[in-house]
């Protein structure tokens, strides 16, 4: 997968955002862009969040297959799943909404398929918020490596037969929407408690930066792709108690996203490894038609089927942004092979 310049060997990671099926989407046009310029079979590493996970575990699950994007691009036109969760887990006394929304996963993109099936893809992190420490945590698999799960403080396990769908669905069990996913001792064992909570993982680092940054991952380039919810001037701010909750937790996630920025921004400056790239869909530098950003981050962050021009102005917007940013910053990257 490693692309090569000058004879040496490079290592290029993508980082998908969270922002439900409209992030997914806006990923879609980010791999169709990548595909169109041979880079996405080049790709070492993938660090997904929420729904970010959506598109990168699907991606994985069906590496190297022509018809992937396309039917990716069909289950995000035609699947709801998020009030048909909610509502069906909160009748069901086996299972929860959570338990729902990953068999919906299941049943319409992963097929019971397990981590370790996606051995011979790209590293691919999925990555969830432990509750239990307030740290990232994370579901690795692919590129050749152990399947894992865990973090930095409660430490790194090996796990088998856990399936695709439920790491997704922690990944993107948006509070309080849907329960965390809970893993015991016999999926997890950490000595210092007796089970974790894992709920999304946008509400720790919804951009999913940190695992390229890894010294393990020895990466050259980082793409950060972000379809988040931009934060916006309210002209009438909530003066309800249970909306304060909800805007507070965007103001949070707003603050992290601008230190991740900032990071990105300060590693580029020192020409340091590895060289990032990133775009959010707010942005109206390197659009391709007028109003394409404005249409884009207008469009809702749930788990909600999309339109068709909803699709196409999300792809194309993507795919618009990331050519901008590897001509003006990266342009070596365009002539690799």
């Amino acid at each position: 997968m490693t692309i090569r310049m000058s004879s040496q060997a490079k290592r290029i990671g993508l980082a998908l955002s969270g922002g439900g099926f409209r992030a997914a989407a806006f990923h879609l046009g980010v791999f169709r862009r990548l595909e169109a310029l041979r880079l996405l079979e080049k790709l070492d590493v993938i660090s997904c969040v929420s729904g970010g996970s959506i598109a990168g575990a699907f991606l994985a699950a069906n590496w190297g297959q022509p018809d992937a994007l396309d039917r990716l691009e069909d289950y995000l036109r035609t699947r709801s799943i998020a009030v048909s969760s909610v509502l069906a887990g909160a009748l069901d006394p086996f299972e929860t909404r959570l338990d729902k929304l990953a068999d919906s996963y299941d049943a319409h993109l992963f097929k019971d398929r397990t981590l370790e099936s996606l051995a011979n893809g790209p590293r691919l992190y999925l990555n969830a918020t432990n509750l239990a420490t307030g740290n990232m945590f994370f579901f690795v698999t692919g590129g050749g490596g152990v399947t894992e799960v865990g973090e930095w403080e409660l430490g790194v396990r090996p796990i088998s037969n856990f399936r695709i769908s439920r790491a997704v669905a922690a990944s993107s069990a948006f509070p309080p929407v849907f329960p965390p996913l809970v893993l015991d001792a016999r999926e997890y064992a950490a000595p210092t408690v007796d089970y974790v909570s894992l709920t999304d993982g946008g509400v720790y680092d919804n951009l999913g930066v940190n695992p390229l940054f890894r010294a393990r991952n020895d990466l050259d380039y980082v793409i950060v792709s972000d379809a988040g919810k931009p934060f916006s001037i309210d002209e009438q701010p909530t003066t309800s108690g249970a909306a304060v909750l909800r805007g507070a937790l965007d103001i949070l996630m707003e603050q992290v996203r601008g230190l991740q920025f900032q990071r990105l921004l300060l590693t580029s400056k020192a020409n340091q490894r590895p060289r990032p790239v990133w775009f959010s869909i707010d942005s109206v530098v390197g659009q391709e038609l007028d109003g394409d950003a404005a249409f884009a981050s207008a469009i809702s962050t749930n788990l909600k089927k999309l339109s068709d021009p909803e699709i196409k102005v999300l792809s194309r917007h993507a795919g618009a942004l990331l050519s901008h940013r590897l001509e003006t910053y990266l342009p070596e990257l365009l002539h690799a092979v």
